[in-house]
């Protein structure tokens, strides 16, 4: 497995952007797509050996991990693309031959409503997508399918599985799956107590919680920040 930077390094998709994952064999498999960057594609082809790359396998629609497709299917015209809107959807529990490994669709909806992780069943590597990452936690998009409630499950999911390391669609591969997921579902209870203090407290809208639990955010990312409050209100009134 090599790792491979789709060079879209931003404020959203932090200092080294994307992370995609190429699988060596005969053609090789790439899971998410990247943004199109020339160098993105020419680091696929040199890691493939100058190979075919047979198969695209996407985590979930977003914009950074899908939207290199087209530029994937002008430079390898036969590949097939599933999941993300971009081809043929996944299926929770489908197995892919990889040559070297061998990989089951795990559908871990929250972040996403077709969020699918990837679990290598010899090596026990996930291939997490934006389910979590080193540095930071993860936007839950209420105004684009978004459900806490899926994501504290899918969460549960990917514990349940045992993985020895997670490799993310962002920042470093993480050495202590439990340890991190464990600190995913204690930060989304304190977050949900914290909103409900907030309610009590007669704030009404996700814009006043927002100003009083996030001191300080970038004007940037007041409105992640809002669409992740709303996906907390929507599981507290559920």
């Amino acid at each position: 497995m090599v790792r491979l930077l789709a060079d879209n390094a931003s404020e959203w998709t932090g200092p080294t952007g994307n992370n995609t994952y190429l699988l060596a064999g005969h053609p090789a498999v790439l899971i998410d797509a990247g943004v199109g960057r020339r160098s993105h594609l020419d680091g696929i082809a040199s890691a493939a050996g100058g190979g075919d790359l047979g198969l695209v396998l996407i985590t979930h629609g977003h914009v950074d991990h899908v939207a290199g497709v087209p530029a994937l299917r002008e430079q390898w015209p036969g590949v097939v693309v599933r999941g993300g809107g971009a081809g043929e959807p996944l299926i929770d529990g489908e197995l892919f031959d990889t040559g070297g490994a061998r990989l089951r669709a795990v559908h871990t909806p929250g972040h996403a409503p077709d969020h699918f992780c990837f679990f290598d069943e010899s090596s026990r590597d996930l291939y997490c997508g934006d389910m979590a990452r080193i540095g930071g936690t993860v936007v839950i998009p209420a105004s684009r399918g978004g459900d806490l409630r899926e994501y504290l499950a899918s969460l549960h999911r990917i514990r349940d599985l045992r993985p020895v390391r997670l490799l993310p669609a962002h920042g470093p591969v993480v050495e202590d799956p439990a340890a991190l997921i464990d600190s995913y579902l204690e930060h989304r209870a304190l977050r949900t107590r914290q909103v409900k203090a907030a309610l009590d407290a007669g704030l009404r809208t996700p814009a006043e919680i927002v100003t009083r639990l996030y001191p300080g955010l970038p004007q940037s990312l007041v409105p992640a920040a809002e669409d992740t409050i709303t996906a907390h209100l929507e599981m507290l009134e559920e």
